[in-house]
């Protein structure tokens, strides 16, 4: 069973423990009244477990954050090209670049990392100061391109979007086909992808709880690996992680709010 259907069962037995009903006594209500706190969801002694053992949440953390950043990243170097070969390439190129994208939409996120650690052997990467191990290389790899699949449709639809006669008139300034694309066309792209890219950064962060296929403990791993150690604590242990997938895509997708109001393209200035 995977880690999300045991959390999925062990969260179920956690709430039935707390609010079955007794049938010797007023009720589920009743019960529920007397074992907790009203202010407090779970058992103290429980939440205190997972105060305790933070510091090992935290180092699941700092890998799912890692994980996402980078995957982000990877796929945006990657997505980018790829939606403008789609928009203003041809031939071959154009084709294979589309191909690509078909087949990473297309295939499930598990599958893609499976293939990337154990098919295809990702090497460790020495940094100089450090390295990276093959499988959070792996995991990289396998999240970035299929963001980049993802990324490469934001930014086609994005550049499609600005009106012919921007590109145009940048030629007639005397600008080559390449400037007045990179100069005119994509910084105006850029700042209508936001939403969609806002969106694609949550789904990245969720997928990233896929990698134990491969052998990592993120965040919620290492959440699992808490409540099989003290099963009463399951739900405090959910609800904890919850609120921090919670923190994590709220503060991003303001950030991202702020900036799409900053560069918001001016009515008028574009058609």
């Amino acid at each position: 069973m995977s880690v999300s259907g045991s959390l999925a069962l062990a969260a179920a037995a956690s709430l039935a423990s707390l609010g079955a009903p007794d049938p010797t006594a007023g009720g589920a209500l009743m019960s529920a009244a007397e074992s907790v706190d009203w202010w407090l969801v779970g058992d103290p002694a429980d939440w205190w477990f997972v105060v305790r053992n933070a510091d090992y949440l935290g180092g699941g953390l700092l890998l799912t954050v890692g994980l996402t950043v980078a995957s982000i990243l990877l796929g945006f170097l990657v997505g980018f090209p790829a939606g403008a070969v789609e928009v203003y390439g041809d031939g071959l190129s154009k084709r294979l670049v589309e191909t690509a994208g078909v087949v990473l939409r297309g295939t499930p996120i598990v599958v893609i990392l499976l293939v990337m650690y154990f098919v295809l052997g990702v090497p460790q990467v020495n940094l100089g100061v450090g390295s990276i191990s093959p499988a959070i290389s792996a995991g990289i790899l396998g999240l970035g391109l299929r963001s980049a699949a993802y990324q490469s449709q934001i930014f086609r639809a994005s550049l499609s979007s600005v009106d012919d006669g921007q590109l145009e008139a940048g030629r007639a300034v005397g600008l080559s086909r390449f400037e007045a694309i990179r100069y005119v066309v994509v910084p105006q792209a850029l700042r209508r992808s936001i939403p969609g890219f806002q969106n694609e950064f949550t789904i990245v962060l969720k997928d990233t709880s896929i990698v134990f296929a491969i052998g990592l403990a993120e965040l919620l791993t290492r959440g699992y690996d808490l409540f099989t150690e003290q099963t009463t604590a399951v739900l405090e242990v959910i609800l904890f992680i919850s609120a921090i997938y919670f923190v994590l895509t709220f503060t991003t997708n303001r950030a991202l709010d702020y900036l799409g109001t900053r560069y918001a393209i001016p009515e008028g200035e574009s058609a």
